[in-house]
């Protein structure tokens, strides 16, 4: 469903010393000191300086996931971001490969459904940094989208394709999207049909109504300085094209629209496989979202909290029903699902499916108890380091912070917020997003009432 084809990429900076204008900055003083600024080209940007590594992480995204996915060419967005990188001016697929290869530098491009973009990972040390960086901006400036390459990866789509729609999980997934997301982007698939119809000149359009430098974020973490980060910015960004795309390309729509737009019900597929395939939400949550923490900590509780949650407890260590058994949100630009999960043999499906239901919508009624709450906050506040201790981690966070127009402050008061959740906020944020009456049920495999 909200599909995620993303690759991750690194790449180097270039020299020190390079000045490029900047229209607006914005220094967040914290103690994660993100900046972030709108460079000449009209990018927003995002930066972090971490110097205890010498090296460099950057990426560069814009509104291109397979959202804009034309209808009936499903599958452009991915196409066209995984051609980044198979050719560019003077270079052929082979010598772009080999050229980061021989500065240590790992570089990639994709989509994912609200975004694409491409991330580079390099030393900035010289000559490595300038090499890769150059590289970098060759790549995505002036790419030559080769026809042969195109059919090349697209008959490899299709194999993947056939393969993965013998899986129980994929049949899963595609059936709950679309159950939960009628007539949206997010609930679309591509297709065997869809990607053949795919041609360059799609890809070539896509790339040139869609790779947009004035709409493009750029993020930064690493070893470098705020000078380097302004020239590189712009560098990497004023020789892509231009132009505007109508709304907010990245989304808008909330939990109730799209709520609205589907119904509650229960879909079976049948399949050989020797354990079904369990799972069960609806839309719920955009990025952003003023309850995000109260939802965090409830979801922590009943399904996000591994070994300590009410579904595992239930559906695992009281009955042995399955090995595992998870829920969580997907923020996303428009909403995204709530999703519970889990795997159990044919013969228990009726039994597990019962049994999430009826712990979602207890949730739902009576939500946490103090205590419960106390060791969710206390659990996600001690692992929140985790989430910040790679300069990747960082990108990733800052990165997203950009396309969904984060505060600057948002890390640095991540625990604050989760310190603030009450049994009260907990419950009527979870009761608010989750509505009974709404939830769809996706069983592959096995067969319930």
């Amino acid at each position: 469903m909200l599909s995620s084809k993303n690759k991750v990429f690194i790449r180097g900076l270039f020299a020190a010393g390079a000045t490029a204008a900047a229209v607006f900055s914005t220094p967040a003083h914290a103690a994660l000191p993100i900046e972030s600024w709108t460079a000449a080209s009209g990018a927003k940007v995002m930066f972090m300086r971490a110097e205890a590594l010498p090296m460099l992480d950057v990426r560069v995204d814009f509104p291109a996931g397979s959202r804009a996915d034309p209808l009936g060419k499903e599958g452009l967005a991915s196409a066209t971001g995984d051609m980044i990188g198979r050719g560019a001016e003077g270079l052929s697929e082979n010598q772009i490969a080999d050229g980061f290869a021989d500065t240590g530098a790992q570089f990639s491009g994709g989509a994912s459904t609200d975004s694409a973009g491409v991330q580079l990972r390099t030393l900035t040390s010289e000559p490595e940094f300038s090499k890769a960086i150059n590289l970098m901006k060759t790549v995505l400036q002036k790419p030559v989208f080769n026809g042969d390459i195109l059919a090349r990866e697209m008959s490899r789509s299709v194999a993947g394709l056939k393969e993965s729609l013998t899986k129980p999980d994929t049949l899963a997934d595609r059936a709950f999207a679309t159950a939960l997301y009628p007539n949206h982007p997010y609930g679309t698939h591509t297709t065997e049909a869809s990607l053949n119809a795919i041609t360059l000149s799609d890809v070539q359009q896509f790339y040139k109504t869609r790779y947009l430098g004035n709409k493009a974020v750029v993020s930064m973490v690493g070893n470098i300085t705020r000078a380097q980060a302004e020239a590189l910015a712009n560098e990497l960004t004023a020789g892509l094209p231009k132009g505007e795309l109508e709304g907010n390309p990245l989304g808008g729509t909330d939990f109730q629209e799209l709520q609205a737009a589907m119904k509650g019900q229960t879909i079976q597929i049948d399949h050989p496989a020797a354990q079904s395939h369990v799972l069960m939400g609806l839309p719920a949550m955009r990025r952003g979202a003023p309850d995000y923490f109260d939802l965090l900590v409830a979801n922590h509780i009943l399904g996000g909290g591994g070994f300590v949650s009410r579904l595992m407890d239930e559906i695992r260590e009281k009955r042995g029903l399955a090995y595992s058994t998870y829920s969580y949100f997907m923020p996303a630009g428009d909403a995204g699902p709530f999703q519970a999960g889990v795997q159990t043999k044919k013969e228990s499906t009726a039994e597990a499916v019962g049994i999430m239901r009826k712990t979602i919508l207890e949730f739902i009624e009576k939500g946490p108890t103090q205590a419960e709450l106390n060791a969710a906050k206390q659990n996600l506040i001690g692992g929140f380091p985790l989430r910040i201790d790679s300069n990747g981690k960082l990108l990733g966070n800052i990165s997203m912070m950009g396309l969904h127009n984060m505060p600057l402050n948002y890390l640095d008061n991540w625990t604050a917020e989760i310190e603030k959740v009450t049994v009260q906020s907990a419950r009527e944020a979870f009761a608010r997003r989750v509505n009974a009456d709404k939830l769809v049920t996706v069983v592959v495999g096995g067969k319930v009432e």
